[in-house]
């Protein structure tokens, strides 16, 4: 596979932003395999954005040849009190989010070999927190502050010490796991930008960066006030969410809850800019060529068709050829098949305890 089909399968949606093609195309020709990584906090039950599109996209990477750390952010799930800051939750709700990884993967051909999954509380040492603290004395408290949209905060909400080292912390774990690029939310670019900062000069490096859009939650946008960009701040604040169980897809969601959560689905007629269920075709259902979507319409309203293309949806969605409870029950379709290796895997034994477990946990943001 030659350097620009890597780079387009990199860049495949979800992607949005990558800093730098340039950098990227360096990489991909010095490296023959880089290391990709996206971190996560313990927090409830994965959904349709930490369950099947991160998988996706890990799909992507791999097949590009890199290999992908999915790194479980235990120590940072506690400071931003997931879970009410309890380790063994938090520890119980990261092992619940390998073992659908792991399903997803299976069903989805991911080559597993160049798949790492990595613990914080396992790789943080004596050298590690050398580096946070280095990497610390390079940020302003302001910048501190600034930064805490990463952990989905505000400044106002920045109730401890620890917050504040949420940041240099992030940061460090890309130094320390030998990062070359960071695949990551686009709520995450502040953090990634910090790391191309102050890495060269700490002596380290300075990572590519691969952010991908956050999938919408299923309620109407909403501004929160995180972001300065107001774009940016619609998708940060309108992204999906475990602790909005009604405005969420879990990946272990069974047919009727799927079916039930899109019917009430914010889904305008005739828009297709923020509205989630375009959303989740865009990005999860229709990303690349050889992906389709069969939308069985009555004969009165042209009967059913098949997209195989998202311009081709909009376009048609625009126009109002498509009616809304039309595509949301086409989309549902294709979602609860796509998501029933995860139920499968969930029914019985020590993963239906493990599941049980989590889900009776209190999530908190």
């Amino acid at each position: 596979m030659d350097v620009e089909e890597r780079v387009r399968l990199i860049a495949r949606r979800p992607t949005e932003e990558v800093i730098t093609f340039k950098e990227l195309r360096r990489l991909l020709d010095t490296k023959p395999n880089p290391v990709a990584y996206d971190g996560f906090e313990g927090s409830g039950i994965p959904h349709l954005g930490t369950g099947l599109l991160k998988v996706l996209k890990v799909k992507d990477l791999t097949d590009a040849g890199c290999r992908f750390i999915l790194f479980l952010a235990d120590w940072h799930s506690m400071i931003n009190r997931k879970l009410g800051g309890d380790f063994e939750r938090i520890r119980d709700a990261c092992s619940l989010f390998i073992e659908v990884w792991k399903c997803l993967m299976e069903s989805l051909n991911v080559n597993t070999g160049l798949v790492e999954f990595k613990f914080g509380s396992e790789v943080y040492d004596d050298e590690y927190w050398v580096k946070v603290l280095t990497i610390a004395q390079k940020v302003t408290v302001r910048r501190a502050f600034r930064c805490l949209t990463i952990a989905g905060r505000r400044r106002a909400e920045a109730q401890s010490l620890a917050m504040l080292f949420y940041t240099p912390m992030q940061v460090a774990d890309i130094f320390k796991l030998g990062v070359d690029i960071c695949q990551l939310g686009v709520d995450q670019r502040k953090a990634n930008i910090l790391a191309r900062e102050v890495g060269p000069e700490l002596g380290f490096w300075k990572p590519v960066c691969v952010h991908h859009h956050l999938l919408m939650g299923l309620q109407e946008p909403t501004r929160m006030g995180l972001e300065e960009d107001s774009e940016l701040d619609v998708q940060v604040s309108s992204k999906m969410s475990k602790s909005k169980p009604e405005t969420c897809i879990y990946v272990v969601d069974d047919p009727e809850a799927v079916r039930a959560k899109l019917h009430k689905a914010y889904c305008p007629p005739k828009e297709v800019e923020n509205n989630p269920i375009i959303d989740i075709c865009r990005n999860v259902l229709l990303r690349d060529e050889g992906d389709s979507l069969h939308v069985d319409r009555a004969s009165k309203f042209g009967g059913p068709v098949t997209f195989w293309s998202i311009a081709e949806l909009e376009e048609s969605y625009r126009m109002g050829l498509i009616h809304p409870l039309d595509l949301k029950n086409a989309v549902a379709d294709k979602l609860i098949k796509l998501l029933e290796p995860c139920r499968i895997h969930f029914k019985s034994g020590r993963l239906r305890e493990l599941l049980e477990r989590v889900r009776s946990y209190t999530v908190t943001r």
